[in-house]
């Protein structure tokens, strides 16, 4: 096992939460307006998924060529933008825009300026929520499929084959300015991180679920992601990177396919 038991369970506890918070929010939106006039891909649901691989490969791309160049506050200056502008889509589901970017706003400043393991990681039980609020209703089931498989393909050539990454995640853990869970531990010698993606694209997938199916197979759905990391953490090795994202959309599909049969 790569971490402690205690620490593998808060991880997998977490990230039920997340899935939790962030089908709710999606629950809440519907179909309805965003805030601020952000607007939804017009496009059709057999091809939605297109727009959204673009905008994942892009991301990546920009984020390589900062690494790269080692723009440490360009990369800060992206992430602050974009935990805003997700954050502020999430508490938009409870209250005016207004109120909404205000509530983000706070929230992200108390994570620059008081750092701490605590203001991390209540950012993260938000943020990733303003994923699937944009793009779930805009996806199938068939879409959505075909982007969790993507993103597992991905995960596991950028973390075994081209490394990078494991690059990405190291440099977002030098400048302190991490997208996802982190857990320190053993005095702060060692840390369990589970990236963002990891958080966001089952819960692309479980919302997507909940729009076409309703609760009961988005709940299902969560769980077994969940049981897929678990499994992860149980079956990794200490000192040794490994993809989430197959362990995860496995257990993804096995609780969608299960819930067909309920």
């Amino acid at each position: 096992m790569k971490h402690t038991v205690k620490i593998s369970l808060i991880i997998v506890a977490l990230f039920f939460i997340i899935q939790m918070i962030g089908l709710n929010i999606v629950n809440q939106y519907g179909d309805s307006e965003l805030p601020l006039g952000i607007e939804r891909p017009e496009v059709q649901s057999e091809f939605s998924y297109i727009p959204l691989l673009v905008a994942i490969i892009f991301a990546t791309g920009i984020a390589l060529i900062l690494i790269k160049l080692g723009a440490v506050k360009v990369w800060k200056a992206w992430f602050f933008i974009a935990t805003l502008y997700l954050l502020t889509i999430a508490f938009g589901a409870f209250f005016d825009a207004r109120i909404a970017i205000m509530i983000a706003l706070f929230l992200i400043l108390l994570r620059t300026f008081r750092r701490s393991v605590i203001s991390h990681n209540f950012v993260e039980l938000f943020v990733y929520a303003g994923i699937p609020v944009i793009f779930a209703p805009i996806l199938s089931i068939v879409s959505v499929s075909v982007v969790l498989v993507f993103i597992a393909i991905y995960d596991m050539i950028a973390v075994w084959k081209t490394k990078h990454m494991v690059k990405l995640a190291k440099f977002q853990t030098n400048t302190k300015v991490f997208a996802g869970l982190m857990i320190p531990y053993d005095n702060g010698k060692k840390a369990a991180i589970l990236g963002g993606g990891d958080l966001g694209f089952p819960m692309l997938f479980a919302s997507v679920v909940l729009l076409a199916y309703g609760w009961i197979p988005a709940i299902l759905t969560s769980i077994f992601a969940a049981i897929g990391l678990l499994a992860l953490l149980i079956l990794s090795k200490k000192n040794k990177f490994y993809p989430a994202m197959p362990f995860i959309g496995a257990g993804s599909f096995v609780g969608f396919f299960i819930s067909l049969l309920i």
